[in-house]
């Protein structure tokens, strides 16, 4: 299997720079364009406790180039894993983009989509969220903004499924999402800056449907307050940087249980990663990329530990710090 098109960096300096000023998928001025270029963050969801509704950016972008053309679909893939990319209608990132068409009660416009792979596919990172908010923010700018900001963001939950990864992905740095009747309600979650994320990426895969088929149909009234206890306190503690409290707050009793059957090798590598200095590790997304999170003292030395106890059992990965992102989608002519 090729290597995971991913590069883990503490300075960021691996990170694609954003044009001064940078625009995000709202604040652009809403004018017909021909062709736009839209990157997208990868995404960490869950952090533990918060199942389906928390997730973070990081600074690993996937970047869609979309071109007005003649007539027909050009979808155009380059990177690692490109092979793997479909080319017709049943991309994901041309069925987002035909939703806003039909939200706006307009015919698809013909398109070239080009798109710049930097996201590892089906590792718990988000590649699907990126796929799907740059469907969206690409046709809604070709378009002069036929969408509300409201509007895009309920349609990409919509089309996500759930909001864990896509709110980040569309807004950029930890947020979290709750609905009520349908109508969703999004905030950030202060990053505190000695914080840094480290993560894992193995040389295997692990299907969102995989991962939720070994979930329960229903939990415990103990299980529902454990989660909602550990979850409060880890937004706490990710904005106060309390690493004591963040060691506490990592776990979980919804998802991780089930799923780290699944990753060969999870708690050799969470051992390595706490025995480095990790506040806690889990499992990113629905996984197999583990996240550890750690003082960015001790971050780089975390990557090792984590790279080196998978290594130890035969399975190549890719690890090491990176940063939070902070700008969400981007979306420049």
């Amino acid at each position: 299997m090729a290597k995971p098109a991913v590069k883990c960096s503490g300075s960021g300096r691996d990170r694609p720079q954003p044009r001064s000023p940078p625009a995000d998928c709202h604040s652009l001025a809403m004018t017909s364009l021909n062709a736009v270029t839209v990157t997208v963050p990868a995404t960490t969801a869950n952090l533990g406790p918060g199942f389906d509704c928390l997730g973070a950016s990081l600074a690993l972008y996937n970047e869609f180039r979309f071109t007005r053309i003649e007539s027909g679909l050009e979808i155009i893939p380059n990177g690692t894993e490109a092979d793997r990319v479909s080319r017709d209608e049943t991309n994901l990132v041309y069925r987002s983009y035909a939703k806003v068409f039909e939200l706006a009660q307009e015919t698809p416009y013909p398109v070239r989509i080009e798109i710049g792979l930097g996201v590892p596919l089906a590792r718990g990172l988000g590649s699907s969220a990126t796929a799907i908010a740059a469907g969206i923010a690409g046709a809604n700018y070709l378009l002069g903004g036929a969408l509300s900001p409201a509007q895009v963001l309920a349609l990409a939950i919509e089309t996500e499924g759930h909001p864990d990864n896509i709110v980040p992905a569309l807004l950029g740095g930890c947020r979290l999402a709750a609905d009520r009747e349908g109508i969703w309600t999004q905030c950030e979650v202060p990053w505190h800056s000695s914080i840094q994320p480290v993560i894992a990426v193995p040389n295997f895969e692990l299907s969102t449907e995989a991962a939720r088929s070994v979930l329960p149909p229903s939990y415990s009234r103990a299980d529902a307050i454990f989660n909602a206890a550990h979850l409060g306190l880890l937004l706490r503690g990710i904005n106060e940087g309390r690493g004591d409290w963040l060691t506490t707050a990592m776990q979980d009793r919804i998802h991780q249980p089930y799923r780290m059957t699944l990753i060969p090798g999870f708690e050799a590598v969470r051992q390595a990663a706490i025995e480095a200095g990790a506040y806690e590790l889990v499992i990113s997304g629905a996984g197999p990329t583990l996240l550890a999170l750690a003082h960015r003292d001790k971050a780089a030395a975390v990557g090792e530990a984590m790279q080196a106890a998978w290594t130890a059992m035969g399975i190549g990965v890719v690890a090491g710090p990176v940063e939070l992102d902070v700008y969400g989608t981007r979306v420049q002519p």
